[in-house]
């Protein structure tokens, strides 16, 4: 499933989102995505940048497009080291940005902020990656799971395919009594977090671990990183997993669909997904744009388990503000955003994305 879909959904959810547009000068609505939309941004200078590895193959694009366009002068690099490892290292001063699937905790905020002199450090969401439940099961397709079952299969409550719980939401398929083998990141990952968080607001009687970047369920098997989840998941029958969608469509897997808080199996689409960020509301103030999502959203449709990618730069204070900016700049635009209309993402409704476009704006 490609995502000119996300980018069409995405659109039709202007007005929908309860967020306020801002204009800018720098969304050229009418340019090729990845193509002009990054000339005006350009700014010379190297950037060091990590964290988040569900939007690696965002950035991979961004990158490649941007540098093109602006030359030899303007050089940045992504390390793909997961959401925690990159907030550590904006803290510690060895990035210049970082992305994140979490927002700062509150007792990394202030440390964050204090790399940033006169300003604070800003969320800026700028990836929409949709958690896709992936799934190796031969001869099952259109595998239906409702937040109470995945709470206890990746709490190793259940451990059997045929299992009646599973079974009783999947009526008709021949599911087979072979072990389950639960598959979760192995490194401290935003997208652990983000799923952690559906199921304790979604099963909260089924899963007592909270949430965090780090697994703390007992059992299953750890694998590094986003496309350490999704090759293992390939290559070994019987497993189940949680990943980022464009690397769930990079590799080919099946997708479950999931019982949302209207109590509908709903597929895995733009539209659907879309639906559940409509509900978002803007947790932060003034410029910083952290998001509250609505994972136990009753929406008819929608599918439950998204996250967003934050960008967390520094509002003023950086050495590098103008390359920041620059890059931001065409990441956020309308070229940018469209940009990843092929790599498995949902680019940002347009609401969202004119209120990150002027927050980047603003970075001095």
């Amino acid at each position: 499933m490609k995502l000119q879909r996300y980018y069409v959904a995405g659109i039709a959810l202007t007005t929908a989102l309860a967020l306020s547009a801002c204009g800018s000068d720098n969304t050229d609505s009418s340019a090729a995505p990845g193509a002009s939309a990054a000339k005006s941004n350009c700014a010379p200078g190297q950037l060091t940048a990590q964290g988040s590895s569900a939007q690696k193959n965002a950035m991979d694009e961004w990158i490649k497009t941007f540098q093109g366009q602006c030359g030899a002068e303007t050089k940045i690099g992504y390390e793909s080291t997961g959401s925690g490892a990159g907030i550590q290292a904006f803290i510690a001063g060895t990035a210049d940005f970082v992305g994140s699937d979490s927002a700062l905790k509150p007792e990394e905020q202030p440390q964050a902020d204090a790399k940033c002199p006169g300003g604070q450090a800003l969320h800026l969401p700028m990836v929409t990656g949709p958690i896709a439940v992936v799934y190796n099961v031969e001869g099952v397709e259109n595998l239906q799971l409702s937040a109470p079952t995945l709470a206890k299969i990746f709490s190793n409550k259940i451990t059997k395919w045929n299992d009646p719980a599973i079974a009783a939401e999947n009526s008709g398929a021949k599911l087979p009594a072979t072990a389950i083998q639960a598959v979760h990141r192995s490194d401290e990952s935003g997208t652990t977090d983000n799923f952690t968080k559906y199921l304790s607001k979604s099963a909260e009687a089924d899963w007592t671990f909270g949430n965090a970047k780090a697994w703390k369920a007992p059992g299953g098997t750890g694998a590094n990183k986003s496309d350490g989840v999704a090759s293992l998941v390939k290559s070994t029958p019987g497993t189940i997993s949680y990943v980022e969608l464009s690397f769930a469509e990079n590799s080919d897997l099946k997708k479950a669909k999931i019982k949302n808080g209207a109590g509908e199996y709903t597929e895995l689409t733009g539209e659907s997904a879309g639906k559940t960020i409509a509900g978002a509301k803007i947790a932060g103030t003034g410029d910083d744009l952290k998001l509250d999502i609505d994972y136990a959203t009753k929406e008819a449709g929608a599918y439950p388990i998204v996250l967003v990618t934050y960008e967390i730069a520094c509002s003023k204070g950086s050495p590098k503000a103008a390359a920041i900016k620059g890059f931001l700049s065409y990441t956020a635009s309308t070229g940018g955003q469209a940009a990843l209309a092929e790599l498995g993402y949902a680019p940002l409704p347009e609401s969202v994305r004119s209120k990150v476009e002027a927050s980047v704006a603003k970075i001095s």
